[in-house]
C-alpha cells in the first residue's frame, strides 16, 4: 500500500525546491525539482520558479498515492496568518501571498506555511539529530541564517510565525551591518556570503563557500580565520539562546554548515566559555542528521506531524 505523501516546498535565498515526502520522513528522490531564486529575480521569475517545481513534483505522484497536503518552508520573515513571505535575501517579494499562490496550483489540497527554521527544527526533532530532545533549536546556515524552536516537544507558539529567527539576534563582539537594520546580527557575520565577503576583504581570492572550503582544507590563513569567526558567532548565539531557553540540542544544517567540521568545533568552543552555567554547557551543538534533505523533510513535517504545530 502506498504511504500518504506530502508535497514539500523549500524557498530560500538561492533556490526553491520541491519533493514528495512520505510519512516516515523519506524523500522520494525522483520527485525532487529545483529552480534558482536570488536577489536579482523579479516577482514574475520567482512565481515561475515556484510554479515549475510544484507542478513538476506533483506530476511525479505515483499512481494510487494520496497527497495529503503541501508544506512550505520559507526564509523569513513571514506572515503566518496571511500566508505571506518576505525573504530578506529575495527583495522582489515583500508580503507576497505564497500560500495562496501554491494553493491555486493544487486546488483542494491544504497548504501550510511556516518559516524554514521552524521546519528544520521539526525535521530534526522528527527524524534527525534532535530526535527525542524536548527543547531544540534548529538552525540553517546557508545564504542566510534561519532558526526555529521546539520546546516541550512542540513547535513554539508564534503570533507572526517568526519565533526562533536566530539569524537576527545580535552577537557580542561583532559590528557587521545587517540589512535588517541591526549590527552584528548572526546572519551578517556567519552566513555563507557574508563569511566569504569578510574573507575577501582580508585578501581571499575566492568567491564562493565552496572556494572557502577548499582553501580551509588547504590551510589558507584567511580561510581558517573566516571559518573560526563564523563558528564563534554561531556558538555565542547558541549559548545566548540556551541561556534563555535551556536547550538540549542545537542542530545545524544548510549548505554553508558543511564548509568544514572546524565550524562546529569553534561553535562548541564558544558555547563552552559559559563555564558558570552548567545548563548552558550541557547543550549539544550537532550537525544536522538529514544532509541537504532537511528543509524538505521539515516542510513535509508541517503536514505529517501537524500535531506538533502550535
Amino acid at each position: 500500500m502506498t504511504r500518504p505523501l506530502a508535497l514539500a516546498v523549500d524557498l530560500g535565498g538561492t533556490k526553491v525546491e520541491a519533493a514528495l515526502v512520505d510519512d516516515t520522513g523519506t524523500v522520494l528522490g525522483a520527485s525532487r525539482r529545483r529552480r534558482p531564486t536570488g536577489p536579482t529575480a523579479s516577482s514574475a521569475q520567482l512565481e515561475q520558479a515556484v510554479r515549475e517545481v510544484v507542478v513538476a513534483t506533483h506530476g511525479t505522484l505515483p499512481d494510487g498515492a494520496e497527497l495529503v497536503g503541501v508544506g512550505i518552508g520559507s526564509a523569513g520573515p513571514i506572515g503566518v496568518a496571511a500566508g505571506t513571505v518576505s525573504p530578506l535575501n529575495v527583495p522582489a517579494w515583500r508580503g507576497y501571498p505564497l500560500r495562496d499562490f501554491v494553493a491555486g496550483l493544487l486546488p483542494g489540497t491544504p497548504v501550510t506555511l511556516r518559516m524554514d527554521g521552524v521546519c528544520i527544527a521539526l525535521a530534526e526533532h522528527w527524524v534527525g539529530a534532535g530526535r527525542g530532545a524536548g527543547n531544540l533549536l534548529g538552525m540553517i546556515v546557508s545564504t542566510g541564517v534561519g532558526g526555529g524552536l521546539v520546546l516541550g516537544g512542540r513547535a513554539t507558539p508564534s503570533p507572526t510565525g517568526n519565533g526562533g529567527h536566530i539569524g537576527h539576534i545580535e552577537v557580542g563582539g561583532f559590528e557587521d551591518p545587517c540589512p535588517c537594520g541591526g549590527r552584528g546580527c548572526l546572519e551578517a557575520v556567519a552566513s555563507g556570503p557574508r563569511t566569504v565577503a569578510w574573507a575577501r576583504s582580508h585578501g581571499f581570492a575566492g568567491t564562493t563557500g565552496e572556494d572557502l572550503a577548499v582553501a580551509h582544507a588547504a590551510g589558507d590563513r584567511v580561510a581558517l580565520a573566516a571559518v573560526e569567526r563564523a563558528g564563534t558567532a554561531i556558538g555565542r548565539a547558541a549559548a545566548s539562546a540556551s541561556s534563555l531557553l535551556d536547550l538540549d540540542v542545537v542542530a545545524i544544517g544548510g549548505g554553508f554548515s558543511r564548509v568544514s567540521p572546524a565550524l562546529f568545533e569553534h561553535a562548541r568552543a564558544a558555547l563552552a566559555e559559559r563555564t558558570t552555567f552548567d545548563f548552558v554547557t550541557r547543550t549539544r551543538i550537532v550537525a544536522s542528521g538529514l544532509s541537504d534533505e532537511g528543509p524538505l523533510i521539515g516542510a513535509a513535517a508541517l503536514v505529517h506531524e501537524a500535531d506538533l504545530l502550535a
